[in-house]
């Protein structure tokens, strides 16, 4: 077995356990975004950290145009099946735009369905100083929060797009003080999506919880990719931030090319992959053939 994946049963770590790395200064967390039994199964036995079930899952897996057109329900099917590949490993569930935002109460009820009926352990919700409110309602009932700030995709459209965020003075201010309204609201980490790394590094020492970064440098907590982009799966996709572990696209698409030629031209299946009628039966339908 490969020295990177752990074969033996670990505790799942709880909130407090994640925050707490902060002031243990331990490995950097290592969190990936995955939204299926399969993957998720791959990735706890890689020893990861933290799963995200993130609304991405709409334009990477479902076909949606954007984030914006996922559905409660969608993230708690996909978090549902994620924890069912790994029971053993804490998983974070995206708040889908349209679930947090109107109150404090429809946040509070949109994170209570994810964490009963979605088997999550904490969920994350997009957005700094103007959604403290929604955290602290959530943490009341007891509900562990992760953090958004920087880019925030579910509303980019609207507020310059899917760019770097950060760069001038009144951004990078906001950005602060969006972490540190996190922070104080009673999320126990914060994920922090392309924004300079210099700016992040500000961030993540003015903060007594964990930073987790995407496009955000190396001086963050952590770092989180997505499943399918660290695996290659979709080359139309490549952000400066993503680093590729594996070229996959183009070995699956061989891979399926060749299944329907050897179809086409009658080569699989082969005898080899088919099964034998016992010479018994053989006989006695050849019997009723003959009546």
């Amino acid at each position: 077995m490969s020295d990177t994946t752990n074969d033996t049963p670990r505790a799942r770590l709880a909130a407090a356990q994640i925050r707490a790395r902060k002031q243990d200064a331990g490995a950097p967390l290592v969190m990936i975004t995955a939204y299926d039994a399969q993957h998720a199964r791959i990735v706890e036995s890689a020893g990861v950290d933290i799963i995200l079930v993130g609304d991405s899952v709409g334009t990477t897996l479902l076909g949606y145009d954007s984030t914006t057109q996922v559905t409660l329900d969608d993230i708690i099917h996909h978090t549902r099946a994620a924890r069912r590949g790994a029971p053993q490993t804490h998983i974070a569930a995206d708040m889908p735009f349209g679930s947090y935002e109107v109150s404090d109460e429809q946040a509070v009820a949109s994170a209570v369905r994810l964490i009963r009926d979605g088997m999550a352990d904490s969920v994350k919700l997009e957005g700094g100083a103007r959604m403290a409110s929604q955290i602290r309602a959530i943490t009341a009932a007891g509900i562990p929060v992760i953090g958004h700030i920087g880019l925030l995709p579910q509303t980019a459209a609207g507020s310059g797009g899917m760019r770097v965020r950060g760069r001038t003075v009144e951004e990078a201010r906001a950005i602060l003080a969006d972490a540190r309204a996190v922070s104080e609201a009673g999320a126990f980490l914060c994920v922090m999506e392309m924004i300079p790394a210099e700016l992040a590094q500000r961030v993540t020492a003015a903060l007594s919880i964990p930073t987790i970064g995407i496009g955000a440098g190396a001086g963050c907590d952590g770092q989180v990719l997505v499943i399918t982009d660290l695996l290659g799966m979709d080359f139309a996709f490549s952000p400066r931030f993503l680093k590729r572990y594996a070229e996959l696209e183009p070995a699956i698409l061989e891979a399926v090319a060749r299944y329907a030629a050897d179809v086409r031209s009658g080569a699989f299946p082969a005898a080899e992959h088919g099964f034998s009628l016992p010479e018994a039966v053989a006989r006695a339908l050849e019997s009723e053939e003959r009546q």
